[in-house]
């Protein structure tokens, strides 16, 4: 079964639909939250939504009773593959990455998800040495040393 894209509208109302699973006209405009859209409108996105082949209908005297044929789940590989190919270049570890680094899952997601240790450490930083910053913070300790080894050398002379 090939899966076609679905306009935002369209997608809006699929959600409605997937929770429905099997439904009537009427059930759609009871569901439908505020403000609620023109029932030829609903009308036409079910036409629509049939020639995609998201839905299928059965007649029942006047009216059509509708059921979804392409399941949530379904979908959402279909969209994330087309995400993957168009963005990652079909890159799982590009997805994650990005995910990451965007903050929208976390070290925490990934060890319960996978059960693995993986510990994800940022990169390594060189800290640099600040030897003449140390001498001047800490001045005391510095010329004791020194007094006490000059000291020691003029006593033994």
């Amino acid at each position: 079964m090939k899966i076609n894209h679905l306009t935002s509208a369209e997608e809006n109302l699929m959600k409605l639909f997937w929770k429905l699973q099997s439904f009537y006209l009427k059930d759609i405009m009871e569901q439908h939250p505020e403000p609620k859209p023109h029932q030829n409108t609903v009308s036409t996105y079910l036409k629509i939504l049939v020639e995609k082949g998201y839905l299928s209908t059965e007649k029942e005297g006047r009216i059509f009773k509708y059921s979804v044929i392409v399941p949530f789940e379904d979908y959402k590989k279909f969209l994330l593959k087309e995400l993957s190919h168009n963005f990652f270049n079909d890159s799982g570890k590009e997805i994650l990455e990005f995910l990451f680094n965007e903050n929208l899952i976390s070290q925490n997601d990934l060890r319960t998800y996978f059960d693995l240790k993986i510990e994800m450490k940022p990169a390594k930083v060189k800290v640099p040495k600040l030897e003449y910053a140390e001498e001047i913070l800490n001045p005391k300790k510095d010329k004791k040393g020194k007094d006490k080894k000059k000291k020691k050398k003029k006593n033994e002379n």
